[in-house]
């Protein structure tokens, strides 16, 4: 599945809720996010529109592979 071009950081941040993401912090424009679902993870979103594609890339490998899912299952499951 091809990850999608257009997305912004406010949509990113809400869509990940889904995973038990919450805003633990903001400073300037780059939003902390934190889970405590399968143990501690932070992650930094740019709060810009849209997000770089390299930067939304790297983003959700990572929290797909704290969560122990595929890129593709994570988009599935954000619905982004």
């Amino acid at each position: 599945m091809k990850i999608p071009r257009s997305v912004n950081g406010s949509e990113l941040v809400k869509s990940l809720k889904v995973l038990g993401y919450y805003v633990s912090r903001q400073k300037g424009s780059h939003i902390r996010i934190t889970t405590q679902l399968d143990g501690e993870n932070h992650e930094v979103i740019p709060h810009h529109s849209p997000i770089k594609i390299g930067t939304l890339s790297s983003i959700l490998k990572s929290v797909a592979m704290h969560h122990n899912i595929s890129v593709d299952e994570l988009i599935e499951k954000l619905e982004i």
